[in-house]
């Protein structure tokens, strides 16, 4: 006698699920996935040991590692500059907060909030020039440049992308996706703010496993971002918006993204190390 099928909804959907894992398309993910293993494997046995050593490396490709504008744990700079440090915490703790709102969400704050991120990005660009100011002519432009200002400006930045990127990102790889934003209200825009606020404070108390902690995270934002930058450019050239339904269909996109985020980075510390000869940062 034939089981009578209880629960129709989640057999449908679990037709569907096998139908997106068919053998062709697992077939091109085995491949992405070798591929990704034997570019980490080449990437990690060439650059230097230990897991401070690899986030070193990622931080050698995209920032200058000056020491003097670099927080330091006993005496020894972390792996990104302050600027660095708060942006790329600031794109991580960003996106994780949207993230936690909702799913799939694709639209953009509103104009009063997009003033407020403007800003963030205005204090971004005044802050780096007075830097910039302070290196090449010896004296900040405004006032003196300093470390705190460095990392808050750096936190406002990332902020500001993850807001706009995540929304853009799901614009771009689902065929349906929720019209909303993630920052819909004041409240939640407050909150999305505070969480940058926080993770500055906790960087600035300058306590050696928060800083070491959150200059973890810093690394893994900018793969992250480096990754979802990938995934869009390459689905809008190859015109393949809006295909993906399913989270499953997602998978070689972000495989795709991945690999390129390792060969940017793979590319940029060869090239660094072929000219500079060593692993350090700038000594300026």
């Amino acid at each position: 006698m034939p089981v009578q099928d209880t629960h129709p909804e989640g057999s449908k959907k679990s037709a569907n699920l096998f139908q997106r894992l068919k053998p062709g398309r697992r077939t091109s993910r085995w491949m992405l996935m070798v591929c990704a293993v034997l570019l980490l494997a080449a990437w990690l046995l060439n650059t230097p040991p230990g897991l401070e050593g690899k986030a070193d490396a990622v931080g050698y490709a995209l920032c200058h590692q000056i020491s003097s504008r670099s927080f330091q744990i006993n005496g020894q700079p972390v792996s990104l500059c302050a600027r660095c440090t708060g942006m790329y915490v600031g794109i991580f703790v960003g996106l994780a907060y949207q993230l936690i709102l909702g799913r799939r969400r694709a639209e953009w704050p509103d104009r009063e909030k997009l003033i407020v991120l403007g800003i963030f990005l205005l204090g971004f660009a005044v802050d780096g020039a007075n830097s910039a100011s302070k290196l090449y002519f010896g004296q900040g432009l405004l006032y003196t440049p300093n470390n705190t200002l460095r990392l808050i400006t750096g936190t406002g930045m990332g902020l500001g992308m993850a807001a706009m990127i995540l929304p853009t990102l799901n614009q771009t790889i689902w065929r349906e996706y929720d019209p909303r934003p993630y920052l819909q209200t004041w409240a939640q825009f407050g909150g999305f703010v505070l969480s940058g606020a926080v993770s500055a404070a906790l960087i600035l108390t300058e306590i050696p496993f928060l800083l070491q902690a959150f200059t973890y995270i810093g690394v893994i934002g900018i793969i992250v971002i480096l990754a979802m930058l990938y995934i869009m450019i390459l689905m809008i050239i190859f015109n393949r918006e809006n295909r993906c339904i399913h989270w499953v269909d997602t998978l070689n996109w972000v495989l795709v993204g991945l690999i390129l985020a390792l060969i940017h980075i793979g590319a940029i510390d060869l090239a660094r190390y072929f000219l500079t000869g060593t692993w350090e940062g700038f000594h300026i």
